[in-house]
């Protein structure tokens, strides 16, 4: 199969539509729509990719989702949604295991008035900063990692990261487009003192993931949406022109130590993700927490990456539940109509 000529994908994550039937939709983000469905008999996700109207469009979306599925086939992690396969006949198609927990967002809200606690938001923390450091280090940035990417599993015990719409390798981020991201969660580097025009390229590296992560985690103490009171724009422009952060003086001490060095302005000041999990991994033994409550495994510093195997990897469908964005269909009342890929489309 081949896209943008430049792209084959590997036989063995190659989709057959024919085994491939597409149930009630449970994503919907800016080029694309996520649904439940099964493939030979599995229950999956299925992203569906909008190829676009025009001759750029469509040569741009081709060249992301190459990219995508390309990165998904080479990495694989516990806490990196395993990837099935994927197709671009008659429609580009992603296919990875089915997450029940819903979106990281969409828990929290749910949650709100209530927070996490402690323990809990840092294992999550370090479930997100555990994959992060597994794309690191195949050289792989995120660049747009924020709430609506990170998934739970149906026991709300492990977080898994989603969508690698927005990933690239970092030996080309000397010509990577400025903006690239959430607004909200997005690094400052990623702006300029004067205003980018939409699509200008600028150098940065693997440290953008650093900062959202930090912003991410202030998120997870306080069960807040950072910066709250402003736009995402507003945001935006207060972290890149006036250094402004999400305040850190309800964090303890030794976990505002993590937090605050991961937003730093200059990025060669903040951790990589090794350290992170680190820093992590030590805070968690010095709030004693019950033994039930932290499985034995994340103290563990090792973050092994394993061997390609078939048909797993990592993936990327990121349910979307954002402030604005459509809320999810009723899941249960579809959940026995599932219709032939070729007839939806």
């Amino acid at each position: 199969m081949e896209i943008n000529n430049e792209f084959q994908l590997d036989s063995k994550w190659l989709i057959d539509p024919k085994h491939l039937f597409v149930g009630p939709r449970i994503g919907e983000g800016a080029h694309a729509k996520v649904y439940e469905g099964k493939y030979k008999n599995q229950t999956v996700a299925i992203k569906i990719v909008h190829r676009g109207d025009t001759p750029e469009e469509i040569a741009k979306r081709e060249g992301r989702f190459a990219r995508e599925v390309s990165m998904l086939s080479r990495v694989q992690h516990k806490n990196l949604v395993k990837f099935i396969g994927a197709c671009n006949v008659p429609v580009m198609v992603i296919v990875t295991e089915l997450l029940l927990g819903g979106s990281l967002r969409k828990f929290l809200v749910n949650l709100r008035p209530r927070g996490l606690e402690t323990r809990v938001a840092v294992s999550y923390a370090l479930d997100i900063a555990r994959a992060m450091e597994c794309l690191h280090s195949h050289g792989i940035i995120h660049r747009d990692l924020k709430p609506e990417n990170l998934i739970l599993t149906a026991d709300h015990k492990t977080v898994k990261l989603v969508d690698f719409g927005l990933a690239r390798e970092e030996s080309v981020t000397e010509m990577m487009t400025a903006e690239t991201g959430t607004y909200r969660w997005m690094a400052p580097e990623l702006y300029s003192t004067v205003t980018l025009r939409h699509g200008e390229k600028k150098h940065y590296n693997h440290k953008v993931d650093s900062y959202s992560f930090a912003i991410v985690l202030w998120e997870l103490i306080h069960n807040r949406l950072p910066f709250e009171g402003m736009s995402n724009l507003q945001a935006a422009y207060a972290a890149a022109f006036k250094n402004v952060r999400p305040s850190a003086e309800d964090i303890p001490e030794d976990l505002a130590l993590i937090v605050t060095p991961c937003w730093k302005e200059d990025p060669n000041a903040r951790p990589n993700f090794s350290q992170i999990v680190q820093m992590l991994l030590h805070y968690l033994t010095t709030i004693s927490p019950p033994e039930h409550m932290i499985p034995s495994r994340m103290f563990s510093s090792e973050n092994k990456v394993l061997p390609p195997e078939s048909p797993g990897t990592s993936s990327l469908m990121a349910m979307h539940n954002d402030t604005g964005d459509k809320p999810d269909e009723n899941i249960q009342e579809s959940r026995g109509c599932l219709f032939c890929f070729h007839h939806c489309f």
